[in-house]
């Protein structure tokens, strides 16, 4: 098995750009919308990760559509003003590509605002391929969008590593393969990560440069 780090998926949200306040906020919006007050910001933090159909549906399937369609309007109308971008990710991914590492973003998101947001932090020009919510029937931690992204990139799982902020992503990398790596600065928390055994513990994006360099070794 090659153990050579050579492609590196990402996660986005809450991973390379911070839109942990706008997803709160959309999700507060519409939930207050429908049940005033019912749900607490604690709450709403762990409806942060899942595709929103499997969200809204687990907690009305009969107004799930309409939910959804609710929060991506407050999503798209307040992104630029509520995202921002974490400290070093520019830099580091710039580095990655320089070195010829491949990249991929896999997302739950739509492709239109997974590029509003890469646009919005001039991160695009970094990555081969975008694997969004629409390109594959299931969603992480489903193996099939990792699957398709290392396809697309013509990698093998042994030398691919997936990197998130959520328990979904470190469980779709090990049900595909790869190696896996959790981010600190996680809204969810170190500890809650740390739960699901990822490979690696990043602090700071910049910690990437050295795990893939010690695979070289």
């Amino acid at each position: 098995m090659n153990d050579n780090i050579t492609t590196l998926l990402f996660d986005l949200d809450g991973t390379l750009i911070n839109t942990n306040e706008l997803i709160i906020a959309s999700f507060t919006d519409t939930l207050n919308h429908y049940y005033p007050g019912k749900y607490s910001r604690e709450e709403i933090i762990f409806f942060n990760g899942p595709p929103l159909k499997e969200t809204f549906s687990s907690i009305n399937p009969e107004l799930a559509d309409e939910m959804i369609a609710h929060y991506r309007k407050h999503n798209w109308e307040n992104h630029d003003a509520l995202v921002t971008q974490f400290e070093g990710v520019y830099e580091t991914l710039q580095s990655l590509k320089q070195s010829g590492y491949k990249l991929a973003i896999v997302t739950t998101k739509l492709r239109d605002v997974a590029e509003k947001g890469l646009g919005l932090a001039n991160l695009g020009q970094f990555f081969q391929v975008i694997v969004s919510g629409e390109d594959t029937e299931k969603a992480k931690p489903d193996p099939a969008p990792l699957q398709l992204a290392l396809s697309k990139l013509g990698s093998s799982p042994e030398e691919a590593l997936m990197i998130g902020d959520n328990f979904h992503d470190i469980q779709a990398g090990k049900n595909a393969g790869t190696k896996t790596a959790a981010v600190a600065w996680s809204l969810k928390g170190r500890a809650f990560l740390q739960g699901y055994g990822p490979d690696f513990m990043l602090e700071k994006m910049s910690d990437l440069l050295d795990i893939v360099e010690r695979t070289q070794a």
